[in-house]
């Protein structure tokens, strides 16, 4: 919606956000944002008198029609008045009908806004648009140009398959409304075949961390307006956005634009890349709809065929497939393509191709336990844990402690830290432990958002404000910020292999620990105890 008059966009944004009488003038003046692509008006939630929010900004041209598959092409300079008040629409995915610890029990926290449907409908999002290459920034109400306030720049999880700004446990608001000294800003990209299609006729196949890197170049060049400092963005991401935020640190080596990272449940060395020279996946979905025939081999009469198909009957399809079981199966991943993606990132990293900024590395004690498939009818006796334990080592502990080696040879500062804290109303099950995830709502503080489990607790509660002041001290200053908090750089060849800090468990919101207690495994030392 557009507005012609500066003065009705006020007055809107105050009506809308109903905080007429909870903010002061100065807050209400702040609500509309000028920038290089047009002026965009926020709210301010009288829950949150002390935050505003711009919940939706284009940050690229919509991917739609004869754009469809194409890298994201920037916004053309703009003048024109946006409206900010709404979450935007997640990018295509699918809402699998196979029941998950999160459909369960976390759907209304851990799960994109999936509108009037349920969370196990075996269909394509509700709530999600082609149009969908949207940021959102959250910042104190107070914050001006002046104001050089450090940004967190967070990118989602979903496995590269889903996620997006409308995820509840994912809004800061409660964060920044406590902190008041720093502004988040969360993205959308595109995930499965929109966003990594690994299909012939294509020049860039990794259009998802494309997308990352457009709204990433548009906060450097916007955030200023809402109060931010474009040299000190911290890039985050949880899962598989953390693989991506560490996909940047080797790709952009030479430009990071970020002043640190913060890589939440994985890195380069987790996996999840292809390297499929045949376009199989693509081309098995081409020919459903009748593309691939008509096409033989010419591709690019594939790729126009395939973008008259309606999204909603893409996702569909590739979803529906997959909560079937076929084989074989199909996967859109991150495409291997030695310019976005690489095949040897310990190579890479030996000839110190990797941007040589402070980064944090995490993980939850059990990450695996809500990866595996949920047992449903037995929710009690869990999975078998030489299982989960295989997964843990292979995707998430090993990797995480690679990445610590690659970054201690090129004397980066490295601050671990491992979530393992259990609460009534984030466990429903015992044996799940510090699940995959579960430091999200406790970053965002966003822990008690999903009622029916019980109540946080006290220990919740401190777990929580430490971690958040522990980033926080990061991302304000990612060289000796957190050593005012006493959290030392790890260096994992040291003695014990360094500490790290270990939230939420044994009673204590913070503790200490060996890395060797942790890592030690990778190096053929002792056990790996996810319940510690």
């Amino acid at each position: 919606m557009k507005f012609m008059l500066l003065s009705l966009v006020s007055l809107a944004a105050t009506i809308v956000a109903g905080h007429a009488d909870h903010a002061d003038t100065n807050a209400s003046d702040q609500l509309t944002v000028k920038t290089s692509t047009g002026t965009y008006t926020g709210l301010i939630d009288p829950k949150f008198p002390k935050t505003r929010q711009f919940r939706s900004i284009a940050f690229a041209e919509p991917p739609v029609k004869s754009r469809r598959w194409l890298p994201p092409q920037k916004l053309s300079p703009s003048s024109e008045h946006y409206n900010s008040y709404d979450l935007p629409p997640s990018c295509p995915q699918f809402v699998s009908s196979v029941p998950s610890l999160l459909s369960e029990y976390f759907a209304d926290g851990a799960l994109i806004y999936n509108g009037n449907q349920n969370h196990t409908s075996g269909l394509v999002g509700a709530a999600t648009s082609e149009d969908c290459l949207y940021l959102a920034v959250w910042t104190p109400a107070n914050a001006t140009c002046n104001s050089k306030l450090p940004v967190l720049f967070f990118m989602t999880g979903g496995g590269f398959q889903g996620g997006g700004v409308n995820l509840p446990y994912q809004l800061p608001t409660d964060w920044v409304e406590r902190s008041q000294s720093h502004i988040v800003v969360t993205i959308n990209y595109r995930v499965n075949i929109f966003g990594f299609p690994d299909a012939a006729g294509l020049s860039e196949q990794n259009l998802g961390i494309l997308d990352q890197r457009a709204a990433l170049e548009w906060v450097r060049d916007n955030i200023a307006s809402f109060g931010g400092d474009p040299t000190a963005i911290t890039q985050w991401g949880q899962s598989a956005g953390s693989m991506s935020t560490d996909v940047h640190a080797h790709a952009f080596y030479e430009d990071p634009i970020a002043h640190a990272y913060f890589l939440q449940s994985g890195t380069v060395f987790s996996g999840a890349a292809v390297a499929d020279t045949t376009f199989s996946n693509f081309s098995f979905v081409a020919q459903h709809f009748g593309c691939n025939s008509t096409s033989g081999n010419n591709s690019a009469a594939e790729l126009d065929c395939m973008r008259a198909v309606p999204f909603e009957q893409v996702s569909n399809f590739v979803g529906q497939y997959g909560d079937s079981g076929a084989v074989p199966a199909l996967s859109f991943l991150p495409v291997v393509d030695e310019r976005i993606v690489f095949s040897d990132y310990a190579a890479r990293a030996s000839s110190g191709k990797v941007a040589r900024l402070p980064t944090i590395l995490s993980n939850t004690a059990n990450e695996a336990s809500s990866l595996v498939p949920f047992p449903v009818e037995n929710q009690t006796a869990g999975f078998p844990q030489e299982v989960i334990l295989a997964v843990e080592l292979a995707q998430f502990i090993c990797p995480t402690y690679n990445s610590t080696l690659e970054r201690n040879h090129l004397s980066i500062p490295v601050y671990r830290y491992q979530h393992a804290g259990t609460y009534p109303n984030l466990n429903p099950v015992e044996w799940i432990g510090a699940y995959h995830g579960s430091d999200i709502p406790m970053n965002f503080g966003t822990y008690d958002l999903v009622k029916g489990l019980g109540d946080a607790i006290q220990l919740e509660i401190e777990t929580s404000r430490a971690m958040q002041d522990h980033i926080l001290a990061f991302a304000k200053d990612p060289y000796y910020g957190p050593q005012k908090l006493d959290w030392e750089p790890l260096n994992a060849s040291a003695p014990q292999g360094g500490k790290l800090i270990r939230f939420g468990a044994d009673g204590k919101a913070v503790q200490y620990v060996d890395g060797i207690d942790v890592d030690g495994i990778c190096q053929g030392v002792g056990e790996y105890d996810a319940f510690p």
